[in-house]
Order: structure tokens, then C-alpha cells, then sequence
């Protein structure tokens, strides 16, 4: 007996995982604005923000996580199915991402100062780890 699930079970577990990231992007990027704003100065407008997010370096760590969550709505609007392997190449991706570090740089330092710094970057982290752990690789 085949034990593989159909095409629409591989899209349903990827847009769960979509989602949560997605609430995880928001989250780590209200907590970054809060401290940019400390730092640097109010934002003057919500063009100025998504500007800031899309080219300031303060906020380029987060850089990764979107590429992850655009990869994962190009493979949920591909015309064709959604294998197996494809979506697990994007849950590792997504379980190897959400990794943190207290040392050194890039994404997994700033990962683990969100962490610690903000409770609903640790909500939203909660969330995605769930997922991500209810869905491991075949």
C-alpha cells in the first residue's frame, strides 16, 4: 500500500507553514521597528518603513525568512503538484532557518536577540517550531 499522502496534503502542511512564518516576519519585524526607532528615530510613514525594510541594513537579517516565505508561495501557486520532496526541501530550509545562536552573526544571532528581547517573536517562534516539528522530512 502506498503510503505517501496526496499532492493537496503536501500543499495544506506547506501553507500551514507559510502561514506561521508569515506571523513570525510580522512579529520579528514590529520588534525591529521598535528598536530602530529607539536607535535611529521615528519612521515617518508606512512607505518609509517598507523601504527601510526592503534596503536599510537594520533590518537585512530578516532578508532570509522572506526569501524562505516567497520560494514557499511559488511552489503553493506552481500549476504543477506539489511533491513530496519539494515540500520537504522547504520545511528543512524552514527548520534549518529558525535556528538561533548567541554568538557570531548574521540571521541565527539576530534570531536569538529577537528571542530574548521580544515575547511575541517568542509566540510566533513557538508557533512555527510546532509545525515544524509535527512535520518532519520523509
Amino acid at each position: 500500500m502506498d503510503m505517501t499522502s496526496p499532492p493537496e496534503a503536501f500543499r495544506k502542511r506547506l501553507a500551514e507553514l507559510r502561514e506561521a512564518l508569515l506571523r513570525l516576519s510580522k512579529a520579528l519585524i514590529d520588534s525591529e521597528r521598535v528598536g530602530y526607532e529607539q536607535a535611529i528615530g521615528r519612521i515617518s510613514s508606512p512607505n518609509h518603513f517598507l523601504q527601510l525594510v526592503m534596503n536599510d541594513p537594520w533590518f537585512a537579517w530578516l532578508h532570509p525568512l522572506s526569501q524562505l516565505i516567497v520560494a514557499m508561495d511559488e511552489a503553493l501557486d506552481a500549476k504543477s503538484p506539489l511533491t513530496a520532496a519539494g515540500a520537504d526541501l522547504l520545511v528543512k530550509q524552514a527548520r534549518n532557518l529558525l535556528v538561533v545562536a548567541e554568538s557570531g552573526g548574521g540571521f541565527a544571532h539576530h534570531y536569538f536577540i529577537a528571542l530574548q528581547r521580544d515575547p511575541d517573536v517568542v509566540l510566533a517562534h513557538a508557533e512555527a517550531a510546532k509545525i515544524l516539528k509535527s512535520r518532519k522530512p520523509a
